[in-house]
């Protein structure tokens, strides 16, 4: 079974409800349509009644096929407010300020998550990553297990030039600048649990650098080497190695060469770089190069689940964001 389709069966097996905080963009309506037909999620689109509506109309939805929120006349509205006003006012946030908050459907959406109207949010698709994950951060907040919150790509080998088939996790291609060793023993652990929840299988990390195995000598390097340490003392049961070369890491005979003692043998499947620059360039090299596909970015260490698009995305995308923020809330109730 391909990695997409092991993903969709099991949002299937369990569905959740999901709110689309861009509900008035036909990319939305069109995979909310598609997600409550394939049995794989409730879905609320927040927006204008009236926009959305003609939407679900144009699309060809049955009447209450979807619940609509729209913020500015909603009944949850002035609880929302009030609930989000109590959350930030320490940071300043008086209760005007928080009833407006609460009318933008960002807040709102992610404000249905922290309220239990929903079991996850799906944003991006209009607004920046900026504002989606910022809206998430200070409504949903970090789960208290979680020393930091970041995000992962899902990227899929699936096309029959791909050497290696299936998924993989790329980490952190779109939050976190530049963990300090801790951080990203965070990321590989919490990176770790998101890959075998969506993929289904072992996760098997490799920290990457442009060192393997002491072939270089450098602070940058030794961070690498520290992180590694630290999440192999959180999770022992982790199948991680570190500091790796990217080839050592996914190639057998590369690693058999580099680093004949690896725990991984070159059959990683989580890859952790070490820092922004490297991830994203990494993902985007796979996607625009190597072909793969790449669904993300996917926030993890978050208290319920709320994840970002591009706003190059099709309806296709959000469908299947939908799917993989239906599985995290099945292993993150």
């Amino acid at each position: 079974m391909k990695p997409l389709d092991r993903i969709l069966e099991t949002a299937k097996s369990a569905p959740r409800h999901i709110v689309l905080a861009e509900g008035e963009d036909p990319r939305v309506v069109a995979a909310a349509l598609r997600a409550v037909r394939a049995g794989i999620a409730g879905i609320t689109l927040v927006g204008s009644r009236a926009i959305v509506e003609e939407r679900l109309a144009a699309a060809g939805a049955s009447p209450g096929e979807i619940r609509i929120e729209d913020p500015a006349t909603s009944p949850l509205t002035p609880r929302f407010a009030a609930a989000y006003h109590a959350l930030r006012k320490s940071k300043g946030v008086d209760a005007a300020a928080a009833a407006e908050a609460a009318r933008s459907p960002l807040v709102f959406a992610a404000m249905m998550v922290r309220e239990g109207e929903a079991d996850g949010t799906v944003g991006g698709a209009v607004a920046t990553t900026a504002d989606t994950v910022r809206a998430a951060l200070q409504t949903i907040g970090r789960a208290p297990e979680a020393g930091l919150v970041s995000s992962f790509f899902l990227m899929m080998l699936c096309e029959a030039h791909h050497v290696k088939k299936g998924a993989f996790v790329f980490a952190d291609c779109g939050l976190v600048v530049d963990p300090d060793a801790a951080g990203l023993a965070d990321i590989a652990v919490m990176s770790a649990r998101s890959f075998e929840a969506l993929a289904g299988k072992p996760a098997k990390v490799a920290m990457l650098s442009f060192s393997t195995a002491g072939s270089a000598a450098h602070e940058r390097v030794s961070k690498v080497v520290e992180a590694t340490r630290l999440a192999h003392a959180a999770a022992p049961g982790l199948v991680i190695d570190g500091e790796l070369q990217f080839d050592t890491a996914f190639v057998e005979a590369v690693s058999a060469a580099k680093a004949p003692n690896s725990a991984l043998h070159g059959e990683a499947n989580v890859f952790v770089f070490p820092n922004l620059d490297a991830a994203n360039i990494g993902y985007k090299i796979a996607q625009r190069i190597g072909g793969a596909t790449a669904i993300g970015p996917i926030l993890q260490g978050l208290a319920k689940p709320a994840n970002d698009l591009s706003r190059g995305c099709n309806a296709d995308d959000v469908f299947h964001m939908i799917a993989v923020t239906v599985v995290q809330a099945g292993y993150n109730p």
